[in-house]
């Protein structure tokens, strides 16, 4: 393997919430751009009825938001596993199966690195969570299998895998100077994936590192789900969510736990949903929640409030609040989310982390106060109450930050160097 050329191979992180590509090339950073100069391409499609056509990334978004017509379809990556992947969805009035709309958006990732390369590739690693599906291996490995077809049918002829947290070691691995113990800690969108891997300046060029990797393990807890909760505990109650029925039992919660999901938003604009919630309406004790819920559905504006949410998310990482104005629903209306609120909301899912965590160790047979370091990167790894809940379980380990959105992409990039040349 000569390390003077480009490699015949490329890297694709095709994530919950955003994704790159990575291409290795001799003194170059390996990430590949992919819109407007940025390394990440959103995992998004916006299908603009107006024009007839699909868009993606951060011009789907922004076509969305400016009032375009269309359909706005995101957390792609969220079904594979799911029973959604072998039906089918409509769009631009026909009906496209979602393993085609999966094609649709990892071609384009494949289209625009090629673009950018200045030739074609025919061979590619891609990124994996440890589990797609948590305590399923048959619809786990269903999962892995979709990828391997849908990336067959854009044009690849060798494909593999590597698990994300380890391409995140990869890339870690490149700037250390001394041998590590290393826990890799990838909160992305969609999952949770842990590694405990041994790193050091002279394991970078062996090629077969299955003796390096002590343990590894996940759980399906993202981003989109800490989302998803602060939806539930901060926003929702507005539109009706814990509303009292005249029997006294609560509102169903199906309507809001739909809305509060980025992929079963469109599920509430259906007119069996609507039809459903206007004869519930008469059952309601106060309503003035419902009444904010249809005004909600009658704009389409499940994906609007669910990106002010997760906008909200992320200020919170450095804010201690932030005010979602939602006079486009009310007048005068307007919600303050606060840290404190957030870090409740999230505290079963951060529980959750931490067994996963507890069950690595135990995978691994080391103790926790022999880890060095605790390596962070994925999107949703900033969250303060995230690290700490962490860190508070590895005494001795230093904490690194990597590229929280590049660091996979690289590591993937160096794995697709090492097995294709």
């Amino acid at each position: 393997m000569s390390n003077h050329l480009p490699a015949q191979a490329l890297g694709i992180d095709f994530g919950t919430s955003n994704s790159t590509v990575g291409w290795w090339r001799p003194d170059v950073e390996p990430l590949i751009a992919l819109e407007d100069g940025k390394i990440t391409l959103p995992s998004v499609v916006f299908f603009n009825t107006e024009e007839r056509r699909p868009v993606y990334g951060r011009l789907a978004l922004h076509e969305y938001l400016e009032g375009y017509e269309g359909r706005l379809m995101r957390s792609l990556k969220s079904l594979l596993g799911s029973p959604l992947l072998k039906s089918e969805t409509t769009v631009l009035g026909s009906a496209m199966p979602f393993k085609d709309l999966l094609g649709l958006f990892i071609g384009q990732l494949k289209q625009r690195a090629e673009t950018a390369a200045g030739r074609e590739f025919e061979q590619v690693v891609l990124g994996r969570p440890v589990f797609f599906v948590d305590d399923d291996p048959e619809a786990d490995q269903e999962a892995q299998n979709t990828l391997v077809a849908v990336a067959h049918k854009l044009g690849f002829k060798d494909v593999s895998f590597q698990y994300e947290p380890i391409a995140a070691a990869f890339d870690y691995e490149r700037g250390i100077e001394r041998e590590e113990l290393v826990l890799i800690v990838d909160i992305g969108g969609g999952t949770s994936d842990f590694s405990l891997v041994r790193l050091s300046p002279q394991r970078r060029e062996v090629a077969e590192r299955q003796d390096d990797i002590l343990a590894t393990g996940g759980v399906h807890v993202g981003g989109t789900d800490f989302d998803k909760q602060l939806s539930l505990q901060g926003v929702m109650p507005l539109f009706g969510y814990g509303s009292r029925m005249k029997s006294d039992a609560l509102m169903p919660t199906s309507y809001h736990l739909n809305l509060a999901t980025w992929h079963t938003i469109n599920v509430v604009y259906a007119q069996k949903t609507q039809l459903a919630l206007k004869n519930m309406r008469y059952d309601i004790v106060d309503a003035t929640g419902i009444d904010r819920l249809f005004s909600l559905i009658e704009q389409r504006a499940g994906h609007w409030l669910a990106m002010q949410v997760e906008e909200s998310k992320i200020a919170l990482t450095e804010a201690a609040s932030r005010r979602i104005d939602l006079a486009r629903v009310e007048p005068g209306l307007a919600v303050e989310l606060t840290r404190p609120l957030f870090e409740s909301a999230i505290d079963d899912l951060l529980a959750r982390i931490r067994t996963s965590v507890d069950a690595l160790l135990v995978q691994a047979g080391v103790r926790a106060d022999q880890v060095d370091t605790l390596f962070f990167t994925g999107g949703s790894s900033g969250i303060p109450a995230l690290r700490q809940s962490v860190a508070a379980m590895l005494p001795n380990a230093r904490q690194v930050e990597g590229n929280l959105f590049g660091s996979i992409g690289s590591g993937l990039a160096i794995e697709a160097k090492k097995r294709y040349g």
